[in-house]
């Protein structure tokens, strides 16, 4: 595994991907087209990491609690030296979170809720003793300030990374996803709004990511990979000189 920086986490994105590139079903719900064996896989990466990140729409179209099911890999992290489960982050620019969730009345780790001040007195009050919360300034939520936190204050090194499109975008503008696990599933959904892995229909990034491949495995029809990603290379530079970045 790489080293994480001194001033952030080594970041995993994890998704699972139709072959025309949606990451969601036409009613946003995010797991349902993908397979039992991804599901496992998909578990067993999120146990990788001391933190789990989300963004809350994600959180709340799949009813998730960023827990680990499995009593081995909780026995496994506890041996590497982590804690049973990791620690369940929401990034919400908005601020407007139901407190009512799934997530926040399960209490097996901590939650910690990083968004703006855009965020309603009311919803403050309605989460506290069940979240921390942190945040950013401006009108949305500095994905490089908040990896630093986590970093510093909560002493995250490995952060798994689960969606959805629209904030990995952000992760990557920030240049701050180092590594990729994509599950291609066998199924085309169609659509013109369909949530692709860099959200809906939008602004190109800034500068163009090469992947390169470290691993692939095909079973049962779908094939799951590995990608490291490069922020500074030729076909990016190539890609951006045509003004296909821009």
């Amino acid at each position: 595994m790489k080293r994480p920086s001194v001033n952030r986490p080594y970041v995993v994105a994890n998704f699972a991907i139709t072959w025309d590139g949606r990451i969601s079903t036409v009613d946003r719900t995010l797991s349902n087209f993908s397979s039992s064996a991804d599901k496992k896989r998909f578990l067993e990466i999120r146990a990788e990491g001391d933190a789990v990140v989300a963004g809350y729409e994600t959180v709340r179209a799949d009813t998730m609690t960023m827990g680990i099911s499995e009593s081995t890999l909780r026995e496994l992290r506890v041996s590497r030296g982590q804690a049973a489960y990791p620690l369940r982050v929401v990034v919400s620019g908005g601020g407007e979170v139901d407190s009512g969730l799934r997530l926040f009345g399960e209490k097996f780790s901590p939650v910690v809720v990083y968004t703006t001040q855009r965020m309603p007195l009311a919803v403050r009050e309605s989460l506290e003793g069940s979240a921390g919360l942190r945040f950013s300034e401006g009108g949305r939520v500095d994905v490089a300030w908040m990896l630093a936190s986590l970093r510093q204050e909560f002493e995250v090194k490995r952060v798994v990374f689960e969606g959805g499109g629209a904030l990995f975008a952000s992760f990557l503008r920030a240049r701050c996803v180092d590594e990729l696990c994509l599950t291609l599933c066998p199924v085309i959904f169609g659509g013109r709004e369909g949530v692709t892995l860099s959200g809906t229909l939008g602004e190109w990034l800034p500068k163009s990511v090469e992947c390169s491949l470290l691993s692939m495995e095909v079973l049962d029809g779908e094939c799951f990979t590995r990608w490291r990603l490069d922020y500074r290379n030729k076909i990016a530079e190539t890609v951006d000189s045509l003004g296909c970045g821009s």
